[in-house]
């Protein structure tokens, strides 16, 4: 089987992904499920910010959207308004900074990218903006493409598979061939873990993710203090980085190239020890 081009073009620049590299998550929500990722104003976003960039994350992904299981809805605007004036700022604070904006609204996402970020993160690929695929053609830049069925709102009841993985394998086959035909050619691949899975439907792909390095495209793990944690620990969010942190090794053993965490400081650690054992 080929391995993927281990590269991602990102600010005019090819970023190596022959080690992997860490997204570090900032909330600007005040109902995000890891209550201590909750950031409310600019000094505690700028300051949070210079902690991961200092800790080793190459990108920062803002989201103004909460996307946990039953999350309220809220407008374009408000998103708009909650995560436009934390782009600027982190831009005048650290113009080198590479942003993901985290939305599935596509005007949300060309606001963002207008704004000073730098790849677009769309946890319905495409399913919930008719006109995402064309915006981020238009804008040219990378696009995490996630898998999810339904709504924040509705895909704890959507987790029914006769067949989970060739599912997903042909959902990411339509998704890029779709994206390629609108000239998206920087995609990132996310399996959704926790969206429209149940636990143990979590640990199978986790398991079985480099099944998905077929695709030929750098593999994002977002397992940050999520449920198929804690849950499966019976202990508070709050206690979940340790099990994030041997989640996470294991998605590195297993092909991912990026990883998406609340703690950029762990996430670095673990993939300078995983380094030795090439």
């Amino acid at each position: 089987m080929q391995k993927i081009i281990p590269t991602l073009r990102l600010k005019n620049q090819r970023i190596s992904l022959q080690k992997p590299i860490v997204m570090g998550i900032l909330n600007v929500t005040p109902d995000s499920f890891y209550e201590e990722s909750r950031i409310k104003d600019d000094s505690a976003i700028l300051k949070k910010a210079s902690q991961m960039l200092e800790e080793g994350a190459t990108i920062l992904d803002i989201g103004g959207y909460s996307t946990r299981p039953n999350a309220d809805d809220i407008s374009i605007e408000e998103e708009i308004n909650r995560v436009i004036p934390s782009i600027h700022s982190i831009k005048k604070e650290f113009s080198n900074a590479i942003i993901s904006i985290d939305t599935f609204r596509s005007k949300v996402a060309r606001e963002a990218v207008n704004a000073g970020a730098d790849l677009i993160n769309d946890v319905s690929g495409g399913n919930l903006d008719s006109q995402m695929f064309e915006t981020v053609a238009s804008l040219k830049v990378p696009y995490v493409l996630m898998h999810m069925r339904g709504t924040p709102q509705t895909m704890k009841t959507l987790t029914n598979y006769e067949n989970i993985i060739a599912e997903m394998m042909t959902y990411f086959h339509n998704r890029i061939m779709t994206l390629k035909n609108y000239g998206v050619e920087e995609i990132i691949l996310d399996l959704g873990f926790g969206f429209a899975k149940t636990i143990d439907q979590n640990y199978f792909l986790l398991k079985n993710l480099a099944i998905f390095e077929q695709l030929e495209l750098p593999i994002l793990a977002g397992l940050s203090r999520k449920s198929m944690i804690y849950k499966r620990l019976d202990i508070p969010v709050s206690e979940a980085l340790n099990g994030t942190t041997i989640l996470n090794t294991i998605a590195i053993q297993n092909g991912a190239k990026i990883l998406r965490v609340h703690d950029v400081k762990p996430a670095m650690e673990a993939i300078e020890l995983l380094s030795y054992l090439k």
